[in-house]
């Protein structure tokens, strides 16, 4: 059996209660050295056998699950914050079913959700934005061309972009091109829960000099919107006294 594993955004207690016991269980690990906190490897049985995928290509990673598999081990393959986001899990899933090997998946809290709580932040503020965009620069990686960062811009919906700190320069010119100006509140956030986690409240223009003076190059990802500033929004109906909700009447 292979499980896929969402490591959490970096803090090693932020993994699943699952994942946790799927990594003590486990009699193979292959991580993604690249991005998982190696701690969470402090979690595996004594002759277990680990794999760093970050100096691996996709067949080697698949060769090792087959030999475990042939053997009847237990193979976890862990990725960073939740695999369903940039973690490359369905080549894999899909070369497993042709060998009729079975896998599942579990969640783990993916590093927009880590970003959020290192600012204390809700990307869904009433009457602000109830929208996230989800998206990355097109960079040796290609994006699709109806999901270009000027188009998404264009909704002035909250974006959180990953995989995109090399391009700073160029995120904020397709920003403004979409439509969001160069005032618009924007934030960095570097390394989401660990321990030398970094954040960086700028704008939408100075994304290329606050990244510059704050030394950071790299796993980071960015939040854009007025939700960073959070300076104006309306309360929430659900907890409002004059809101009639399934569980409460309004008052009078």
């Amino acid at each position: 059996m292979i499980k896929f594993v969402g490591a959490g955004s970096g803090a090693p207690d932020l993994i699943t209660v699952r994942g946790m016991k799927l990594l003590q269980e486990a009699d193979v690990i292959i991580y993604a050295g690249s991005l998982v906190n190696p701690q969470l490897l402090e979690y595996k049985k004594e002759g277990c056998q680990v794999y760093n995928s970050a100096y691996m290509t996709l067949e080697e990673v698949l060769e090792v699950m087959y030999k475990a598999e042939a053997k009847g081990l237990l193979t976890v393959r862990l990725h960073t914050g939740d695999p369903c986001l940039y973690g490359a899990i369905r080549e894999q899933m899909d070369e497993l079913d042709k060998k009729g090997i079975e896998y599942d998946s579990t969640p783990g809290v993916s590093s927009f959700c880590g970003a959020a709580s290192a600012l204390n932040l809700e990307y869904t503020l009433p009457d602000v934005s109830q929208s996230v965009i989800i998206t990355r620069m097109a960079g040796r990686t290609p994006v699709p061309e109806k999901e270009e960062i000027a188009s998404f811009a264009a909704h002035h919906a909250t974006m959180v972009v990953f995989l995109s700190t090399g391009m700073l320069e160029k995120l904020s010119e397709r920003l403004i091109e979409g439509g969001y100006t160069r005032d618009t509140p924007a934030a960095i956030v570097y390394k989401a829960t660990w321990e030398d986690e970094k954040t960086v409240v700028c704008t939408v223009g100075t994304l290329a000099q606050s990244a510059k003076e704050n030394n950071i190059t790299k796993t980071a990802l960015m939040i854009i919107g007025d939700v960073v500033s959070h300076s104006h929004y309306n309360r929430s109906e659900l907890y409002n006294p004059a809101f009639t909700t399934e569980f409460r009447q309004a008052s009078k």
